[in-house]
């Protein structure tokens, strides 16, 4: 039996900030599962992240300007460009079938496009806390400035 419905979600390009690497991607439910956390290395990167399934991401360009960072557990995969050194995604512990996108790479994106993004709290990973439930922190919040212009 052959599956007659199409994927209808948008397919994302998305690159680090050289270039150099470049990706394309589906999100798992759009923009809807927009996050930061305040583990240990996610405070110090900052970055934004929304969600893909594995398979739904494809590196286009640059494979091998890749580099890979695991701590504590070595579970998570967190891949930077060598070249640029930006955080492009990450295949997730909490969710090893899904990466991590950094929103800041996906063309057209910025992370200062969303006025809240919750803070999941990950001092405690969900996988180290009874029941793995995940909680959220709190919240950043951006408003711009009407008065700053433009970049």
């Amino acid at each position: 039996m052959t599956d007659n419905h199409a994927d209808e979600r948008p397919v994302y390009q998305a690159a680090c900030h050289c270039g150099t690497v470049r990706f394309s991607l589906r999100l798992t439910d759009g923009l809807r599962t927009v996050r930061r956390c305040n583990c240990s290395y996610c405070r110090m990167r900052g970055a934004v992240a929304v969600s893909a399934n594995l398979s739904d991401l494809t590196v286009t360009q640059g494979r091998d300007a890749l580099t890979l960072y695991q701590f504590n557990t070595g579970e998570a995969k967190h891949y930077f460009c060598s070249r640029c050194g930006i955080y492009t995604f990450h295949q997730r512990r909490s969710s090893p079938d899904q990466y991590g996108i950094n929103v800041a790479c996906i063309e057209g994106m910025s992370p200062f496009d969303f006025d809240k993004v919750p803070v999941s709290e990950g001092r405690v990973h969900p996988k180290d806390r009874p029941g793995g439930a995940s909680n959220v922190a709190g919240w950043i919040l951006y408003q711009a400035n009407p008065e700053a212009g433009g970049d």
